[in-house]
């Protein structure tokens, strides 16, 4: 994907965070702060190719916002660029902070520069973008642009939700490079063009371990004295304050707050009218000596004062120095807070670095108080730009690369190893999953980048210092890169990956070489079937794709994958492996075929699901194979604690609930209805449910049909949309001869009209009387009263109505594929009763 690496950068204060763009090669195209000297310190780094690409002003005005797409147009004419690599967004937090006791319905307006955010990356529609926020950031409310106050994750996801794949988390920045201890909120957005390529989580910082203090600022000089300039860096100083409050702090120990000194002249006071008055606490961690052997505090804006949160120094009587926040904020050395060269400062006299430091220290503080710790903007950026060098192909594009390029190399195997460098992993994934000749004969299919980061998202927390997961129909190992995403936090994380084709295990162990395994994982090997493998251990989480096939009833494995089985009724090998998964684990998260939550073969897994928590149902319809016609579910299971609440979404309708558990399993209905919700429950109190049996033939076909001759087939377009009347379609209507219709099982509904026809497969029932001495094909549904029911014309008319057809749709769970009328789903098919 050969484009300029550029970004935007909106409310950058000095820039700090987004140096780490320009770190990896990103050019600025524009950069927008409300404050002038703070955009100067932006200039100072050079960060903008182009002068007009330093926009000050209020981002808000129609002026500045047109002054920005002017830039964005300038850099596609002059740069040749197609698209805008990334927009990083960091609006102003204090309606959102914890730390902003006093918020107001100003603060909301306020909040809502995020929806300004938002208006410039639908418009400009970069590859990426990226916020970066306070913890409660998402859940924050702002005003959208219809006036509504919505909270800001709602805004995000209704308002770029669609064009945009997107995952936000709460992460302590000390865990990821940083050197202070610093929560917050990051939301990453990947344009849906290259969401199958690349994922947001994927490009989040990785996990490592905290850095102490003395481990960060260790090396430096101390500082010892009042005023004291180390004269190899003007940056490095002891920063005066009152002398007389020396005394609250010398003799503090690590981790002490002047408030704990026993000597009342020695807790912060003042003296009024002659007598000591201590301060009053509000924060516990004022006056509090640092520790050396812990990651640094967070820095605040006011990091001058020794009142503030966590500002004094582990050992010496003083704040901490600007050079040792720039460290603790990752800031590399040559970043420049002013024009003047740091070896010309360094030069200066005793006085000038004192007039200096009087003039500019309080402005940089404050700038390092509002800043992104470098290393996380460089570290995403560093990810972008990876991901950007590689080749990156669809499915189609991988299956005329095989055909083309394959050839050329002894194995896949081979073809991975020398081009691990060139393509993206989902890439080389697809490649390898595509040359399986085997692949189709165990009903596996590639599971996208964008459907896994919805999966992501559902994955429990496992608190443990040792975890084990298992994996056990890996494939091409798809999965594996969000494992150990998630779950590498753990002091050792320990992966057992199965699959019943050697292939696939040899080409993944050369795949995991193309990824970048934390030395805390190991990942074990299997060859096996999973279903005829014996265990000796429980996992924490089974995870994975199990495969869709259906087994032939004569099949002699059948009986050894049904053994110990609570559903002996199924064929399907994804039944057998999630009942095998949730007797291995805590936890199992499985992409299941949708019809899982109605059809009939799944109704004893249903019932078995029950006696656990369904933590989550992820529908992903018939987005989750891309040129596979069947519909999708992630379902996520706790084996281990009792039923209560079940996060349902629905990823093509856009729609998230939280729904009890017990209501949406609710036994009074044949099967789940995971969207449930109170206007289905009032349609069904209108309705008595279970009035019809269902058949439907599945004889007739087009070779038994003709055009003119016979006894007439109803099919379902000759119903009209009200289900009034019979229509007659040209070159649509159809016959069969009586001689081959006595052959069928329809033929028995042949002189019948006390019962009534429906069409398959849609949203749009309509019921209709069957007229005598006509068929139907399998298109049509036949429904025959259960109790001799006669229904009137405002009955049959009901199922017509857009009341019932928006009832009859929760009913079916929104599914496309399964829509067939069966003896599930015929119970929705409910009399509406006489008023």
């Amino acid at each position: 994907m050969e484009n300029k690496l550029t970004y935007i950068s909106l409310f950058s204060s000095a820039g700090v965070g987004c140096y780490g763009f320009k770190m990896n090669g990103f050019e600025c195209i524009a950069t927008n702060e409300l404050i002038e000297r703070r955009l100067n310190v932006q200039r100072f780094n050079n960060k903008c190719k182009y002068e007009t690409g330093y926009l000050c002003g209020d981002i808000t005005s129609d002026e500045m916002k047109s002054k920005l797409f002017d830039e964005v147009e300038r850099w596609r004419k002059r740069e040749g660029i197609n698209d805008v690599t990334a927009i990083i967004a960091t609006p102003p937090c204090q309606g959102m902070s914890v730390a902003n006791h006093k918020k107001t319905h100003n603060e909301i307006v306020r909040n809502s520069l995020v929806v300004e955010s938002i208006k410039i990356i639908s418009k400009v529609s970069p590859l990426f973008f990226v916020f970066e926020n306070v913890p409660k950031f998402m859940s924050t409310l702002c005003t959208d642009m219809d006036g509504v106050e919505k909270t800001i994750s709602n805004v995000i996801q209704l308002r770029l939700g669609e064009e945009y794949s997107i995952f936000s988390q709460v992460i302590n920045f000390k865990n990821y490079g940083a050197c202070s201890s610093r929560s917050r909120t990051l939301v990453i957005g990947v344009r849906r063009d290259i969401a199958d390529f690349i994922s947001p989580i994927e490009l989040f910082p990785d996990y490592c371990e905290e850095k102490t203090l003395r481990e960060t600022i260790g090396t430096l000089k101390p500082l010892r004295e009042f005023g004291e300039i180390d004269k190899d860096d003007i940056y490095h100083s002891f920063r005066t304050y009152p002398e007389s409050m020396r005394a609250w702090i010398s003799d503090l120990k690590e981790g002490e707050s002047a408030f704990d000194n026993e000597d009342i002249s020695k807790k912060p006071h003042q003296v009024i009218d002659g007598k000591i008055v201590i301060n009053k606490q509000k924060n516990g961690d004022k006056y509090r000596r640092q520790f050396w052997d812990k990651v640094g505090p967070c820095i605040h804006t006011r990091n001058d004062q020794l009142a503030s949160q966590n500002t004094v120094h582990p050992s010496d009587d003083r704040v901490f120095s600007i050079r040792e926040l720039m460290l603790m904020m990752t800031i590399p050395f040559d970043f420049k807070w002013v024009e003047t060269s740091f070896d010309e400062l360094n030069q200066m006299s005793l006085k000038e670095k004192q007039a200096f430091l009087k003039k500019e220290e309080i402005k940089i503080r404050q700038c390092l108080g509002e800043a992104v710790p470098t290393v996380i903007m460089e570290s995403i950026s560093s990810k972008m730009k990876t991901f950007l060098s590689r080749k990156h192909l669809n499915t189609a594009e991988v299956k005329q690369f095989i055909k083309v390029n394959l050839s050329e190399y002894s194995s896949i195997v081979e073809f991975i190893r020398h081009n691990s460098n060139s393509f993206g992993f989902s890439t080389l994934s697809r490649i390898a999953e595509y040359s399986n000749a085997q692949r189709e004969n165990y009903a596996a299919f590639f599971t996208d980048k964008h459907i896994l980061t919805e999966i992501y998202k559902r994955l429990p927390e496992i608190n443990k210092s040792t975890i084990h997961i298992l994996e056990p129909s890996v494939g091409t190992g798809n999965f594996l890169p969000f494992i150990i995403k998630k779950y590498s936090y753990a002091e050792h994380l320990y992966i057992d990956v199965i699959d019943i084709d050697n292939n696939a295990i040899n080409t993944l162990k050369v795949l995991v070489n193309a990824l970048s395994v934390p030395d805390n994982v190991t990942i074990r090997y299997i060859n096996d079937n999973f279903l005829l493998r014996t265990f000796d251990k429980q996992y924490d989480l089974v995870i994975g794709n199990p495969p869709f096939s259906k087994l032939a009833p004569t099949d002699k494995i059948i009986k050894q994958y049904r053994y110990d089985c609570y559903n002996q009724d199924t064929l399907n090998t994804a039944s057998f492996f999630l009942e095998k998964a949730m007797k291995l684990a805590d936890w199992v998260s499985f992409v299941m075929p949708k019809f899982i939550l109605n059809t009939p073969e799944y109704s004893k897994t249903r019932e078995l699901l029950g006696t656990k928590k369904v933590d989550s149902i992820i529908d992903f319809g018939e987005e989750g194979f891309k040129g596979v016609l069947v519909e999708t579910v992630n379902i996520v299971v706790n084996t281990i604690e009792a039923s209560s609440t079940t996060f349902v979404q629905s990823v093509p309708q856009n729609i998230t609930l939280l729904q009890k558990q017990k209501y949406i399993f609710d036994k009074s209905y044949p099967y789940w209805i995971i969207y449930r919700n109170s206007f289905f429950d009032a349609v069904a109190k209108k309705l008595s449910f279970n009035s019809f049996t269902v058949f439907r033939d599945r004889q007739i076909t087009n070779k038994l049909l003709n055009e003119s001759d016979g006894i007439r087939v109803i099919k379902s377009r000759n119903i009209n949309d009200t289900g009034t009347e019979i229509v007659s379609i040209k070159g649509y209507d159809s016959y069969i001869s009586s001689c081959k219709a006595q052959k069928l099982g329809v033929y028995k509904y042949y002189d019948r009209d006390d019962v009534y026809l429906t069409p398959n497969m849609t949203y749009k029932p309509r019921v209709i009387k069957k007229p005598k001495n006509t068929l139907v094909n399998g298109s049509v549904a036949i429904l025959i009263p259960t109790n001799n029911n006669t229904l009137t014309d405002k009955q049959l008319l009901y199922f017509s109505s857009e009341e019932y057809r928006s009832f009859y749709m929760i009913a079916r769970n929104f599914q496309t594929r399964s829509l067939n009328v069966d003896s599930c789903s015929v119970f929705f098919f409910g009399i509406l009763k006489e008023e």
